[in-house]
């Protein structure tokens, strides 16, 4: 990584050649710059901006144009201009935009004006996103910025690279998009220039959504058909604009935080589209002010014309602030034929009564509406707000009917994005100086002339140690170096095999039976064609107490683009397992446990075995999984009493560990040969195309699980007799933007247990440490790993709960450090077991890393424990994707 803070975004705009055009500066009445002002060349239905300083240049064939000059806040400008065979400078002047109240709408009623303005506007939000069947575009973006402040253990390493505070980041990229209703989206890039890579602070999920939609960047809109529950709305007043009047509308949170906007959206009356908003929101603790400009491309069709951006934040101490800026133009759209000539008078039920009662007796364009939605959309021109939700939802179906005979896949694609990138895309500067539609800033030509020439240096130092670093790496090719017995290494036998060495330190662990205990691990790796692989794994693993050698071998051979929907699995040797297979301790959170507190959690056995199993999709959304295993089980006792710290009240337990409803849980050495299927249904996944890759969209279904388990006795020798039956469920419920709630609920039961080990039994997700390292969502913080084991039926749950404010989070400021809170509720019940609960509250994303919890356990309502846990923050998967 180059720079530590790394920056860059979407894409482009137009590319004239002439040598004659407009140019100029744009201030305020005081002479101050108006920076990012939108112009908008009506003939070419295509325009610019202005730059950080208010300048703006932009090159023009000869002829008469009108252009207008626009900035938020300030009357529009426009200016009819003759272009011969030079540059004209045209200077601006704007004054600050004269808002007039309408009487008549503050009389109406009591309730604000804003209100019937929104339902009005949220109304036909979605009659906008189907008014337009596809488009083609230019766009061009520049971001600039700085890191504001670092940590000091990173300013030596921060300036070493050349880079302080007063350095400037600057990229610019000029693309050809495409949009095809109704989620189509492709890019190709026609040049990028930069000073640094890719960084999280780009703003691509705004400019590429659409505040039409009811979540954009996944933040609440304010023209959702929920908005009202999230946001209160403020009538400011009215301006005009090119014939148009124009409601500005104050947009403010009912509650502050992260994925709800604050600022104003401006709405053009009569056709309550979007004129304009400036807004801005958190994401992780990131602002994003957002302000975009639209104009009427055709007639009572407005689309964005411009986006700025203002991102500022700080994440792990770095505090950045950066802009941005997209100019969009050169738009050729094609309408909606069933919309193209509709127009439509929104009726609002709360404030116009008397014309709602006027419409109702218009029963048969009414039942038209019900029958025939695209004749009524067209021929029917006054709707109420919940008729028109109405006919638009059943148009909207109708046109999904209709795509969906075409597309006999029966997969739900949220959204389509491809990008190409073209193979000239690094042009030089003499592109850049014709093609640019905004000029740079000083600031900015001094930050590419700064960041460039650092680049040379780094190539040319590059280049000598690559030389040097050459000829190292052949004269270490096929010899062995004694580091490699500790370190590990990697051999590469051909383009797409693999063999690794794993470093043996990295195994070292641990535990009352075996002592310590380290393996070495081997694999060979072979990729195919298709996605297709095939790994082969040797695990040898030497106990100090025991002093005996255990090994296994590993085979997998992937034929599907996800293991899980195409794997088979086969495996075998003499090796160590926990009784509950499912490892609900890590071997090295035991081995601390062990030799520093005296607590040995971890409860093993030995076993000879050969298993296979085979992973397979039957159908999208529907996951099946099988085998059969074979095993010479062996009980194990401890060897050791070894510990750091030898504590006079406590002594090692044995290693078979107590049980609720069994007296004694050791077993004698027997065979084993059982049979297991699991089946998973999704039955509504989402998911987005990027590249003509299809990726899931995490949670969009609810999973169901079948699992069956049968020992199978008198097969191969087995001792084993028995079945077990369980069912699940698990979904993530997200209650707008404020809270999400995951739900794992679970209950099995043997129909038969004519014989069966210990091992044999259903285990449970314990924990009795204080890290919680496993899924949080999935397992229990106090339980005892075994104690609550059961050869008969039980029925358990585990739920989570993550507030957008409850407690601390009241306060806007801890909000806006990332901390999240939550409470947990498990419980678990089992034929002779009380019932067992656990409640808790978690403070988590401190440091956007950290979740601390404090729990409280229960048996029969009557308290038995309590605890402190440890773990990874739930929301660090979205630390890394704000997009």
């Amino acid at each position: 990584m180059k720079y530590l803070f790394l920056l860059s975004i979407l894409v482009f705009s137009v590319s004239l050649t002439n040598a004659q055009g407009i140019k100029g500066k744009v201030t305020d009445s005081e002479g101050a710059p108006l920076p990012f002002t939108t112009i908008y060349i009506k003939q070419l239905e295509t325009g610019t901006s202005t730059n950080m300083e208010g300048e703006y240049q932009y090159k023009l064939k000869p002829g008469t144009y009108d252009v207008l000059f626009q900035y938020l806040g300030y009357e529009a400008v426009q200016k009819k201009v003759e272009i011969a065979s030079d540059f004209q400078v045209i200077d601006v002047t704007m004054q600050t935009q004269i808002i007039e109240l309408k009487e008549v709408l503050i009389k109406s009623n009591k309730e604000d004006p804003a209100y019937a303005i929104m339902r009005k506007a949220i109304a036909k939000s979605k009659f906008h996103t189907l008014q337009v069947d596809s488009y083609n575009c230019r766009v061009y973006v520049k971001g600039s910025g700085r890191l504001k402040d670092y940590p000091f253990f990173l300013r030596k390493a921060i300036e070493d690279e050349g880079i302080d505070t007063t350095t400037t980041f600057t990229s610019e990229s000029i693309s050809e998009v495409s949009y095809e209703r109704p989620n189509t989206v492709k890019e190709k890039v026609i040049s990028i220039r930069k000073t640094g890579d890719d960084n999280s602070t780009s703003p691509n999920g705004y400019i590429t959504g659409s505040f039409y939609e009811p979540k954009i960047a996944s933040a609440i809109s304010p023209l959702s058909p929920r908005a009202f529950a999230y946001y209160r709305f403020e009538y400011v007043g009215t301006f005009r604009d090119r014939d148009y009047d124009i409601n500005k509308i104050k947009v403010i949170p009912r509650s502050k935080g992260d994925d709800v906007f604050a600022g104003y959206i401006f709405i053009v009356d009569d056709l309550w589209s979007i004129h304009s908003l400036s807004l801005k929101t958190y994401k992780q603790g990131i602002l994003f002010h957002i302000d975009q400009i639209y104009g009427p491309i055709e007639e009572k069709v407005w689309l964005p014309l411009s986006h700025k951006f203002d991102v500022t934040g700080k994440i792990f101490g770095i505090e950045f602030e950066y802009k941005y800026l997209a100019t969009v133009s050169d738009y050729e759209i094609t309408l909606n034929p069933d919309l193209e000539d509709t127009e439509i008078e929104v009726i609002d039920e709360k404030t116009e009564k008397e014309l709602v009662a006027a419409l109702a007796k218009e029963e048969e364009l009414s039942k038209r509406a019900e029958e025939e939605p695209d004749v009524a959309l067209k021929e029917q021109k006054k709707f109420t707000r919940k008729e028109l939700k109405k006919v638009l939802k059943d148009y909207e179906k109708q046109l999904d009917e209709a795509e969906s005979e075409m597309d006999t896949s029966n997969v739900e694609i949220v959204s389509n994005y491809s990008m190409t990138i073209d193979s000239l895309a690094g042009k030089d500067e003499s592109f850049w100086e014709t093609a640019r539609p905004v000029p740079l800033t000083e600031m900015e030509k001094k930050s590419y002339e700064k960041l460039d020439s650092i680049a040379v240096a780094e190539e040319t130092a590059a280049k000598d140690t690559t030389s040097t670093g050459d000829k190292r790496k052949s004269k270490r090719k096929g010899n062995f170096h004694p580091e490699d017995i500790l370190l590990g290494t990697t051999f590469k036998l051909s383009d797409k095999t693999r063999l690794e060495y794993k470093s043996p330190l990295t195994t070292v662990n641990f535990n009352t039976v075996e002592g310590y205990v380290f393996e070495v691990p081997l694999e060979l790796r072979t990729r195919f064609e298709n996605y297709k692989r095939l790994n082969f794994e040797a695990r040898g693993r030497y106990s100090f107490a025991r002093e005996k050698v255990n090994g296994k071998i590993t085979g997998t051979y992937q034929y599907k683009r996800k293991a899980e929907e195409g794997q088979l699995v086969i495996e075998g040797g003499r090796y160590i397992n926990q009784l509950n297979e499912e490892q609900p301790i890590h071997p090295i959170i035991n081995a601390f446990s062990t030799l520093l507190w005296e607590r040995n959690y971890m409860k093993i056995f030995e076993k000879d075995y050969v298993k296979a199993t085979h992973f397979q999709k039957l159908k999208e959304g529907l996951v099946i999984k099988y085998g059969v295993e074979w095993a010479r089980r062996y009980q194990l006792f401890n060897n050791t009493d070894h510990t750091y710290f030898d504590k006079d009240d406590r002594v090692y337990t044995p290693n078979n560990p107590p049980n609720f409803d069994l007296l004694d849980t050791s077993f004698p050495d027997h065979e084993a040969f059982i049979f297991h299927t699991d089946l998973e249904y999704l039955p509504f996944l989402k998911y987005v195309m990027r590249n003509g890759k299809r990726r899931l969209i995490p949670n969009s279904s609810p999973l169901f699980r079948l699992s069956y388990k049968k020992g199978i006795n008198e097969v191969f020798g087995s001792d084993v007799d028995y079945d077990l039956l369980e069912v699940g469920f698990k979904h993530r419920v997200r209650i707008g933007v404020r809270g999400r709630l995951d739900v794992n609920a679970f209950a099995g039961k043997f129909l038969n247990n004519n014989s069966l080990s210990f091992i044999d039994f259903k285990h449970f997700a314990g924990n009795q440490t204080v890290l919680q390292t496993s899924d949080p969502v999935n397992s229990y913080r106090l339980l005892d790993y075994y104690y609550y084991s059961t050869q008969d039926q039980y029925v358990g749950s585990t739920m989570f709960y993550q507030f957008r404010k409850f407690l601390l989070t009241q306060i806007f400021e801890v909000r806006l450090a990332g901390l999240k809170e939550n409470i947990l509720f498990n419980y678990l019940k089992t034929d002779a077991s009380p019932h067992y609960m656990e409640v808790g509250y978690s403070l988590d994303n401190i440091f956007r890393f950290f979740r601390v919890e404090a729990i409280a356990s229960f048996e029969d309502m009557e308290y038995k424990d309590f605890g402190i846990r440890i773990g990874i923050s739930t929301n660090i998967g979205e630390l890394f994707d704000i997009n």
